[in-house]
């Protein structure tokens, strides 16, 4: 069945058996590829029905379908015309993750960040109301994505302008881990009982058969909505302007097809579908852990010899300084899986704090524990820090206080791509005032940073790469590693390699390369971007008058860019400089070692760059790269 259905139109000529068997084809595709591309596997298969409602009772691309995060849109992806390249999913070259506006024009709206679905449909509603035009908008945001403020800034904004809009709530109680707050319990009332919608359809009934309950309901809507009030868990739907269609089953079509059918009918103010699905549906190992299966790693997985992830590490020395440091606490935007602190959760749950999808809140939620004599941390990947800069500068680090940002997912991130690559915390933390910023090199200095981090008594940002660490011995006592202090690895006279974070291996590596043609290289660990290490760099600078500094952050107003202000302060301006990083545009996905190796920031890139500022070397030696020096 699969292969008949190359458009949206296909689907409406199928009959319900024939849809019966696609959907089952479509899970079975989503296994197969997902299993050897990675990439998100039981959100996708939690909306194969929904999204072949969606396909059926829309016309696709006149009405505009906008997905929340766009990573439960594979589905869509496939009945949009993209299934024979469904394998190139996530590859270099190949089809994005999430949904991207370059790449088809069913994808209206491209993002990998959550919340921002109902603004962008409003926008697109808004849009063809201004134009005279006349076709339907849809914002699917999943329950986690609208615990973010930005999506009930948008359903604030929507219902006071009463565009006609659909917004269709995803409702799996899971963004990657359970969906956590006040909104998710009042959903999960709704969910497991159908007791609202038979109350609104038979809310008249019921009151008119109270004494005076007839005229009552004629003469007064306000205690109609009272009453309705009374008998329905929550009307914050409808309060917000929104006729409410729910709860549906999502995995029905018939209802799923009826539902959003009704929606269509709202022309003077916008609607909300409420849709209950699973996650994982379909594929029981998914069902049954939808929190392993939300993101799927390509291939068999991690070897059992393999390093331990950074986000590990970074989770079993939280745990441990939080036995030492009873004044430690862990704050997390719905990533406790992702960034490692499932451990200190699971076995000191009252220090840890998940938010949901509200960056900005958590930051500023620490910024308030902070003054009161607190530890925090928040835990975030790099590229969802962004979503909190205001709280950062304003609320954190005007204020001087002793908030740590633990930035996992720094630099290139590889098959996620261009929304999740962390190429710009460099160039957006080192502009302000007050705060530290540090990268360890491998998997032993990040515990030790992550220790002098809590006690360093002010803002604190540590970054550190995505995936497996370099697989160097933990040393088991902490130590401080002193602020702004660097770390000469290798002495050399013939020109120094400063490397950042994950860049320092590669930059060893390249040095033992080239030393085998017969230079001498210098490599620093710069360690901090913030304060640098004006001891070490300018005395590099100095004996070896060619500086080639190196970092997985964008060249702007990164790394490499304060090194060369620091030498044109203290007159080392005419010293040869070269700065390696991210060029001046978002990174694709593919893999990491991929684009390191694209973007020169892998040991033979850094060896090719160190070679366009040395001296002509021996002609007697190749470049190879391995091996001792």
């Amino acid at each position: 069945m699969l292969e008949r259905v190359d458009s949206p139109a296909r689907l409406r000529e199928l009959s319900r058996q024939e849809l019966s068997q696609l959907a089952r084809e479509l899970r079975e595709e989503l296994v197969r590829t997902v299993s050897v591309t990675g990439g998100h596997l039981a959100s996708n298969l939690g909306v194969v029905e929904l999204t072949l409602a969606l396909h059926r009772v829309l016309d696709s691309p006149r009405d505009k379908i906008v997905w929340d995060v766009g990573h439960q849109a594979y589905v869509h992806k496939l009945l949009t015309g993209r299934r024979e390249r469904f394998a190139t999913l996530r590859q270099k070259g190949g089809l994005s993750g999430y949904t991207d506006r370059s790449e088809s024009p069913h994808d209206p709206f491209g993002a990998g960040h959550a919340s921002t679905s109902i603004s962008a449909a409003l926008g697109l509603a808004t849009a063809r109301d201004l134009a005279g035009e006349d076709y339907h908008v849809v914002a699917v945001i999943g329950d986690g994505a609208l615990s973010g403020g930005m999506a009930f800034e948008a359903l604030n904004n929507a219902g006071q302008m009463r565009r006609r809009l659909i917004v269709v709530l995803n409702d799996n109680a899971m963004a990657i881990s359970p969906s956590v707050g006040a909104l998710a319990r009042s959903l999960r009332r709704l969910r497991l009982s159908r007791r609202y919608s038979r109350a609104k359809e038979g809310a008249e009934q019921v009151v008119t058969r109270l004494p005076g309950g007839r005229p009552l309901w004629a003469a007064s809507k306000r205690v109609k909505n009272m009453l309705k009030g009374l008998l329905i868990p929550t009307m914050i739907w409808e309060e917000l302007g929104f006729t409410y269609i729910g709860p549906v089953d999502g995995h029905n079509l018939r209802e799923l097809e009826d539902a959003l059918g009704r929606a269509r009918e709202y022309r003077d103010k916008p609607a909300f579908v409420h849709v209950v699905t699973k996650k994982g549906k379909g594929y029981p190992p998914a069902e049954e852990d939808a929190v392993s299966y939300h993101g799927v790693a390509p291939g068999n997985g991690a070897r059992e010899e393999s390093p331990p992830t950074y986000s590990q590490v970074f989770g079993e020395t939280m745990l441990r300084l939080a036995h030492e440091e009873p004044r430690l606490i862990a704050i997390t935007a719905a990533m406790s899986d992702g960034t490692g602190l499932k451990l200190m959760a699971r076995e000191l749950p009252e220090r840890v704090f998940d938010v949901g999808i509200c960056e900005q809140h958590g930051v500023t939620f620490a910024a308030g524990l902070a003054t009161q004599g607190l530890i925090p941390v928040v835990a975030v990947y790099s590229t969802f820090l962004q979503r909190a800069y205001d709280q950062v500068v304003h609320d954190v680090c005007l204020q001087e206080l002793p908030v740590i940002f633990a930035l996992d997912r720094a630099g290139i991130v590889g098959d996620d791509g261009k929304t999740h690559q962390g190429a710009f915390d460099l160039s957006y933390l080192l502009p302000v005032p007050n705060v530290v910023v540090a990268a360890p090199r491998d998997e032993n200095e990040l515990q030790h940073l992550l220790y002098t981090a809590v006690r360093a008594g002010r803002p604190f940002a540590l970054r550190y790469p995505k995936g497996e660490a370099v697989g160097v011995r933990r040393e088991p006592a902490l130590r401080e590693l002193p602020l702004g202090q660097g770390e000469l690895l290798r002495e050399g006279q013939d020109l120094a390699i400063i490397a950042l974070g994950a860049t320092v291996h590669p930059a060893l590596e390249a040095a033992r390369a080239l030393s085998r043609r017969g230079l001498s290289v210098a490599v620093a660990d710069a360690r901090y971007a913030k304060p640098l290490d004006e001891g070490l760099i300018l005395g590099l600078a100095q004996s070896t008058g060619r500086v080639l500094t190196v970092e997985e952050n964008a060249l702007a107003g990164g790394f490499g860019a304060a090194v060369r202000v620091l030498l044109q302060e203290h007159g080392l301006g005419a010293a040869e400089v070269r700065c390696l990083g991210l060029p001046d545009e978002f990174v694709e996905h593919a893999t990491q070692a991929e684009l390191r190796a694209q973007h020169g920031l892998d040991a033979a890139g850094i060896a090719r760059a160190a070679l366009t500022l040395s001296p002509q070397p021996a002609p007697h030696s190749a470049l190879t790269l391995g091996g001792g020096g």
